[in-house]
């Protein structure tokens, strides 16, 4: 009796599965899926061997204004203040150790995700010659925020057709010494910053523009990199890093001398996905890892690069929200030198001092560690790591 009521049950489960899983891959197959991914040919990760391995030195940062603050992308100084953009929309300078809030891009009410378009977000930052904040809002455009009396003033509205495309996600600008020409990245003309995880995995391409402060021109310089990110110009001004976050490489444009208007490579198949890039006092240049690739260990980012149809699977069940969830809380900053090889990393193998670093940016021996989810503003020591 036993065998006939083990078949019995094994007849039952199975129907009762099929009956659960036809509908289910039916209603799967029905469900819009809101994006199209494309196939991402990545090349295994580098190993985290040699000046790449592991270690807990991000662990030795200390957290500044803890809960003062909320989501501190992009951090920059003029002497010893520090200004950064928040996701609350607001422009902050902290003096002395005092908060204030000095400009807002745009408007209240600020709070969840759904808020992000009217309310802006402060992305990259940087300072002008003449002490003036050059501000990348991925919603609004670049401005230009005077730090004494938060005077906002457009530079270029995303609301501009640029080539018959509209800007929707500004994300990251660098300045030239003269304060002449601002290049920044345009993350995607489909995509905002709230759906960024779309971004990432749907593979879409977007490129890299200048902005002449001098005769208002904007020209697009690159195009068909997958989510531009952050980007910084070279010492001596001759080229500009672009971070091309879904492809796990910085991509270099030349902007002067024989190579002009020529791009090549910088560093291919990184250990991370890079988000901001800064210079460090060694000539060399910072760059925060929005999330890491492990090897030894799995990467799912790689593992559905070439796999679109799991993609759309998932994005047709899961939220965004729920998705990030998945994403290991790594932390990692590498820093590269002039030519792009590795100097030395910091990590945070959990990311429990510091999580989701998008920028390391150095002042007066220190690192101060931007992100775009943390309530606090991380620095290490570079003294004593």
């Amino acid at each position: 009796g036993s065998t006939y009521s083990s078949k019995v049950f094994r007849v039952t489960f199975l129907t009762l599965a099929v009956s659960v899983a036809v509908p289910l891959l039916g209603v799967t197959v029905l469900l819009d899926c809101p994006i199209d991914p494309q196939p991402i040919s990545l090349k295994e990760p580098p190993l985290l061997t040699g000046v790449l391995e592991p270690n807990t030195k991000l662990r030795k940062a200390e957290r500044l204004w803890e809960n003062q603050l909320v989501g501190p992308e992009s951090i920059v100084n003029i002497g010893d203040v520090l200004f950064t953009g928040t996701a609350d929309g607001k422009i902050i300078k902290i003096e002395d150790g005092e908060i204030q809030t000095i400009a807002r891009i745009g408007h209240g009410p600020c709070g969840g995700r759904e808020d992000e378009p009217t309310c802006g977000r402060p992305l990259g930052m940087r300072v002008g010659p003449n002490n003036t904040l050059f501000v990348a809002d991925a919603y609004y455009g670049l401005y230009e925020v005077n730090p004494d009396t938060g005077e906002t003033k457009p530079l270029v509205s995303s609301k501009t057709l640029i080539e018959g495309q509209k800007l929707s996600f500004v994300n990251d600008l660098t300045v030239t010494r003269d304060g002449r020409k601002i290049y920044f990245t345009d993350s995607s003309s489909k995509w905002q910053r709230q759906d960024y995880l779309f971004l990432i995995m749907e593979g879409t391409d977007d490129g890299l523009l200048e902005y002449d402060t001098v005769t208002k021109e904007v020209k697009v310089l690159m195009v068909g990199l997958r989510f531009p990110n952050g980007v910084q110009l070279s010492p001596a001004e001759d080229f500009v890093l672009v971070q091309e976050t879904t492809m796990a490489r910085i991509r270099r444009y030349y902007v002067s001398g024989l190579m002009k208007g020529g791009a090549d490579m910088f560093v291919e198949n990184m250990p991370g996905l890079p988000d901001n890039i800064r210079l460090s006092s060694s000539g060399g240049y910072w760059v925060a890892m929005a999330a890491v690739r492990p090897n030894p260990g799995f990467s799912l980012l790689d593992f559905l690069s070439e796999k679109p149809w799991i993609k759309r699977m998932i994005f047709k069940l899961l939220s965004q929200e729920t998705l990030t969830k998945f994403v290991p809380k790594y932390s990692l900053v590498v820093e590269l030198s002039e030519t792009g090889s590795y100097k030395r990393s910091f990590h945070d193998p959990n990311g429990l001092t510091v999580a989701y670093i998008s920028e390391a940016h150095e002042h007066n021996g220190h690192l101060y560690l931007g992100s775009f989810r943390s309530p606090f503003i991380g620095r290490l020591d570079l003294q004593h790591v």
